[in-house]
């Protein structure tokens, strides 16, 4: 039993914060119809400045963490107007190859700025392990669940409840519509782009206080596909709830089978999901007339 709450607390967080990488990308989705390949790295750079600035500038985390968000949302405007604007009426492989190319740029410039060599983080969330129903876990993962769980019921909120939000599910569900009600899509793009780069940097923060910073963080954003394929590529309740299940799925099988199979079991999952359901479970299905 207590292995069993051990292996559900660490899912859980570890699918809390796919989930949160999962939002980004499906927003993306939603609003300008980009797989943003591209979401892995901005989770990397997350990583990576918070680190920057609280290891090599000293500066106190608290103002660390608001100086990288807002790195971050320069970081999506700048993509999106500099990158992906230019692309638009271009065909949509031109698109995904382009941000497959700003991936390998943007690890090409966390490699040029702070190396290859992975580096121990300077945690600022506790880690001594905290008993929990019997069970023995790291304080910084609980922490983690607790901050990915608020960020999310934010989000939900903005996207509920704030103008912004309702103009970008105006936008994601029909952009001819938005632009006659006066809505500019291009401004919402910028929109998506940043939150997208904002949930991705907090996902880094979060993943590099428990398991230190280097280039590999990039691959935590590949495990983000199964996330939004499970959930829906449309769907942010899906992204939420593929996240919680793929986290999940990889530590069940990590702890009760070996490690290894965890990291093939969401892909696997992923290829009978494409088979079975291709929109995803919470996908909204498309039916064209011809």
């Amino acid at each position: 039993m207590p292995l069993f709450i051990q292996l559900t607390l660490t899912g859980l967080t570890n699918g809390a914060i796919l989930a949160l990488a999962a939002l980004g990308f499906v927003l993306i989705y939603k609003s300008s119809d980009v797989i943003n390949f591209a979401q892995g790295e901005f989770l990397l750079i997350g990583a990576y400045v918070i680190f920057g600035l609280i290891a090599q500038f000293g500066i106190f985390w608290p103002l660390s963490m608001i100086l990288t968000i807002l790195i971050a949302v320069l970081l999506g405007v700048a993509v999106e107007r500099l990158v992906l604007r230019p692309m638009i009426g271009e065909p949509i492989i031109s698109v995904i190859m382009v941000t497959i190319g700003l991936s390998s740029l943007l690890k090409a410039i966390v490699s040029a700025i702070w190396g290859t060599i992975p580096q121990a983080f300077p945690a600022f969330i506790p880690s001594t392990p905290v008993k929990v129903l019997g069970a023995s876990i790291g304080a910084d993962r609980l922490w983690a669940l607790g901050v990915a769980v608020v960020m999310l019921a934010l989000f939900n909120f903005f996207f509920t409840r704030s103008r912004e939000g309702i103009a970008m599910r105006a936008v994601a569900d029909d952009q001819q519509a938005a632009l006659s009600m006066g809505i500019s899509v291009k401004r919402i793009f910028a929109w998506a782009w940043s939150i997208a780069a904002v949930t991705a940097a907090f996902g880094g923060m979060l993943v590099a206080n428990i398991v230190g910073v280097s280039g590999e963080l990039a691959g935590f954003g590949l495990r983000v596909f199964p996330v939004v394929i499970l959930g829906g590529l449309d769907s942010i309740p899906g992204a939420i709830i593929g996240g919680i299940i793929v986290g999940l799925l990889e530590s069940y099988t990590g702890g009760y089978i070996g490690e290894g199979l965890n990291q093939v079991l969401p892909f696997v999952v992923l290829i009978v999901i494409l088979m079975v359901r291709p929109y995803g479970l919470f996908g909204q299905e498309i039916i064209e007339r011809v």
